[in-house]
């Protein structure tokens, strides 16, 4: 496992006083997970995922383990567009990346999205495991998100598996994995096209079934 602590950037914040430049708690990991936190940094905010918090069993074994694997898919992916940029880590615990403005995959954000989303979120996964990065997690509606652009944004790299590109291991081993990963994509390609535009549709009929008939005006009577 590589020594817990790279260079930092510039917009990185430091472990010291952290707690006091959290704008928003992104997420509360419970017993197991990261805190995904929303911290202002000197350069303007910034996400940090933070295992401090957990116990120290916990974060001294899984913590670590987690933290290593997704600082190494980071890694693999600098400069990939739909992947927020790896800043640095704090210490063994946390790390920062960059901070990318988008919404998680609902039912309402359908209407929003354009025909083309699915063609770019593939190009996407695709793009990610020609870097040897397989994600593992992508049917999760937080780990796929739609930036401001009407992008795909990927995040939450916990759970992925890296290979050295064209090595043996890619070869053999990541096509399965990306397999898992492109079946997510059809997932959503389902659920956009077909599925959730099907349910706002019947949801807007019940609606209008619900309300009551507007009273016809204009109109009188006739003796």
């Amino acid at each position: 496992m590589r020594a817990a602590c790279e260079t930092l950037e510039a917009a990185v914040p430091l472990r010291e006083g952290l707690e006091e430049r959290v704008v928003a708690r992104l997420q509360h990991g419970r017993w197991r997970a990261s805190d995904v936190l929303l911290v202002e940094g000197p350069d303007g905010p910034v996400v940090v995922k933070d295992f401090a918090p957990r116990a120290p069993w916990l974060r001294q074994t899984l913590g670590r383990l987690l933290v290593w694997r997704e600082l190494r898919a980071y890694r693999a992916l600098r400069g990939h567009p739909s992947v927020p940029r790896l800043l640095g880590q704090l210490d063994a615990f946390a790390f920062a990346i960059e901070y990318r403005p988008g919404e998680r995959m609902t039912r309402e954000i359908t209407e929003r999205v354009s025909a083309q989303f699915v063609t770019a979120l593939e190009d996407a996964v695709r793009s990610m495991h020609d870097r040897g990065v397989a994600h593992l997690d992508l049917r999760h509606r937080s780990n796929v998100l739609v930036g401001e652009d009407g992008e795909p944004i990927l995040i939450d790299f916990a759970s992925a598996i890296c290979f050295r590109p064209g090595g043996f291991a890619a070869r053999w081993l990541l096509p399965l994995f990306a397999r898992y990963d492109l079946q997510a994509v059809e997932k959503w390609r389902q659920r956009l096209h077909h599925v959730w535009p099907a349910v706002l549709r019947a949801r807007a009929l019940k609606k209008a079934v619900a309300e009551p008939a507007s009273p016809r005006s204009g109109g009188t009577s006739r003796g």
